[in-house]
């Protein structure tokens, strides 16, 4: 399975989300999406990063962006999380992580001396013709979303 490049076909995909309904990547058509991948809901910086993409949410609507968080947690928890901190956008569960491959970040990870594999931080920006524009990966929170921000604001 190849990883996706800058200016390639982003891999579309369907994934489950809260309400059981099923979303494709390419339901998206026309619009900017600002594709995130995080480790776990309920973690303390995937926290801060969701409340920022939620805090600046009415930026990205304005630029006609969508927001999609995605991780391997279950739905039900994405619905506990969303509904915790008030998320407007949607957050999809990739449990066998077959997406989270196919965007080259499911790593090797390594946490107090354990090596496990996971999701590694990590935002795209696929543009409304499905094409990959703009890639972050290893993201550190502070400053990520007004830096997706200015780069949407760009285009």
């Amino acid at each position: 399975m190849s990883i996706v490049q800058l200016g390639q076909q982003a891999p579309d995909f369907e994934l489950p989300a809260a309400g059981g309904q099923k979303v494709r990547l390419s339901d998206y058509r026309g619009q900017v999406v600002v594709l995130y991948f995080y480790p776990k809901d309920m973690t303390p910086t995937c926290t801060t990063q969701a409340c920022d993409f939620r805090d600046y949410h009415p930026e990205f609507v304005k630029l006609n962006a969508a927001v999609i968080g995605i991780s391997t947690d279950p739905v039900s928890r994405h619905v506990k999380f969303a509904d915790k901190y008030d998320l407007p956008y949607i957050l999809l569960s990739d449990t066998d992580h077959e997406v989270a491959e196919r965007y080259g970040v499911w790593q090797l990870k390594k946490l107090y001396g354990r090596e496990y594999m996971g999701i590694v931080r990590s935002t795209f920006v696929i543009g409304k013709h499905g094409e990959l524009l703009k890639e972050w990966r290893n993201v550190k929170v502070k400053g990520h979303v007004e830096e997706v921000l200015a780069f949407i604001r760009s285009l």
